[in-house]
């Protein structure tokens, strides 16, 4: 264990933990390896949401900052 690792104890049904001992052989990698990659990958998942849903609402925004203008009824209205 490094120094910024952390140590934590997880209680898993007993079949769950077959479960992952089986993902653990399949992939030859530990069973903490498995868990720590399926946390990455659901954390990864969860932040792509989190950052489209924040998209969506910034180009949300910009919707209605002219009324209910047409692009044509804009350009006739400007001064040129």
């Amino acid at each position: 264990m490094s120094a910024n690792d952390v140590r934590k104890n997880f209680v898993f049904k007993k079949e769950v933990a077959q479960h992952l001992e089986e993902l653990a052989k399949r992939d030859d990698k530990s069973m903490t390896a498995v868990v720590q990659n399926l946390i990455e990958e659901k954390y990864e998942e969860i932040s792509v949401e989190e950052k489209l849903e924040a998209l969506y609402k910034f180009a949300g925004c910009g919707n209605g900052l002219f009324g209910d203008l047409t692009i044509q009824e804009i350009k006739a209205n400007r001064d040129v």
